[in-house]
Formats: C-alpha cells, structure tokens, sequence
C-alpha cells in the first residue's frame, strides 16, 4: 500500500540504531544531518561524533536574525520527534550569517517552508492522577507548524493502558488539523525486540472509502508513554500532512 509506513526488519533495526548517543551509526549521523538542514533558518548541520559513536558536538549555520535558543529549541524538538533522540543542549553551537545571495535564500525558505508543514513535533507529556481511584491522565502536546494541540485521556492505571492512553491522544491532537478524515487507534503495544523495548502501534487512516492501515514503531528511552507518542507520529505523519487542514 503506497503512502504508508509498513514495518520491515531493516527499518526495525534503523530505529533502534537511531540513538546517536550510544550506538555507531553514520546512517544516523546522516539523516540527523539531513533533518536539520530542513529547520527554518538552518543553512547547514554538521554532527560529531567520537569513534564509539557518541555525539560529542552539533555545529548549525544559520540565517541572521534568528534566535540562537530558539534555534536550539527546534534542534532538540526536531531531533526528539523524528529520531527519538535527546541530545544535551550544551552540545549545540550556532554560528550566523549574513552571506546568502537574495535567490538562493529564497528558494531555501520556500524549500523549508514546506517541509516545516510536514512536521508535527512532540510538545510535551504529563501522566497525573485521576480524580477517580486507580486511574490517571494523559495529556500529550504536539505543536504544528503555530498551532499547539493538547489532548487528555483517562485511563486505567496500568503499564499497557498509559501506553494506550498516550497514542490515543497522541491520535486525537492529530486529528484536529483535519476535517474530512480520521484516526483511529486500532492497538498499540510494548514488545521486546533484540533486548531492547520498543513501542508498536497501528492506526487506521479514514477519509470517504479510503481506509488505510498505518504502523509506527519508537525504541523506548525516557519511558513507554513517550514512546507511544513517537511511534503514532512515525505512523502517521506523511498520511496526516497529504491531509491536513491549511
């Protein structure tokens, strides 16, 4: 099915190699590269690494103008939402410049522009108790473009149901950018995968007789719930920008 994400063994083991701060992996190192660069104001990304594959510096050239911690900010975001990876601010360094012939900057913002309305980045994450016994709330918040979308679920408390609870808002801050089509959570699971966790869900994509299946997976890091998060993101994200509302 064309326009999906469909779950292979080697996008499986890309995944889980994308924590830049513990595994080798140039591939990793490249595609960070590559999604920086397409953050507004960002000409160029370099990532250092050390030979175990750590990162041990990120170097951005950027547009003048721009705020270097707002700059830094849509690093982290950036990195956190499409790779799963937390990086230490202080390894972040931003030079600017003012040295961009008028065309050539024009066509890079129209460039990042655009790809700037494909990402919807992870905001925020709260798990709090309920105010009915052995049950919490999930709160999730995704920013889009400048619309923020926050989205609750109250849930059992329990491992798998905060899981669940997590894609399900994450599922319903999404559906908010759309008017003729929906989401809906159809599982989402913790499963053990060469010794690490990882976070699987499936979601189904409506809209009039399109109905679609649409899988995510995200290796868990800070905790499960978060990684629900990102793996409903990793399902859906180019399915829910081919159908946003402007």
């Amino acid at each position: 099915m064309s326009g999906q994400n469909v779950i292979r063994e080697s996008e499986v083991g890309g995944r889980m190699a994308g924590n830049l701060e513990s595994i080798p992996d140039p591939w990793g190192v490249r595609r960070a590269e590559n999604l920086l660069t397409t953050l507004e104001g960002v000409l160029s990304a370099r990532v250092v690494t050390t030979p175990l594959g750590e990162v041990s510096e990120i170097h951005i050239l950027a547009q003048a103008g721009l705020q270097p911690k707002q700059v830094v900010r849509n690093i982290e975001s950036a990195l956190l939402a499409h790779l799963g990876v937390k990086v230490d601010h202080r390894k972040i360094s931003v030079a600017q410049t003012a040295d961009v012939k008028p065309i050539e900057a024009l066509e890079q913002g129209a460039v990042r522009a655009q790809a700037l309305r494909r990402v919807s980045l992870f905001g925020g994450l709260a798990v709090a108790p309920s105010s009915r016994g052995h049950r919490v709330k999930v709160s999730v918040t995704l920013t889009m473009g400048d619309r923020t979308e926050t989205r609750d679920e109250e849930v059992a408390d329990t491992p798998r149901m905060r899981v669940e609870g997590a894609a399900r808002a994450t599922v319903a801050a999404l559906e908010s950018v759309m008017e003729k089509h929906s989401l809906i959570l159809e599982g989402a699971r913790v499963v053990s995968e060469m010794d690490r966790e990882i976070v699987l869900v499936v979601v189904r994509g409506v809209g009039g007789r399109e109905s679609v299946l649409l899988t995510g997976t995200a290796a868990v890091r800070e905790n499960a719930e978060q990684a629900a998060v990102l793996a409903v993101m990793d399902a859906t994200n180019r399915w829910v920008e081919a159908r946003r509302t402007d």
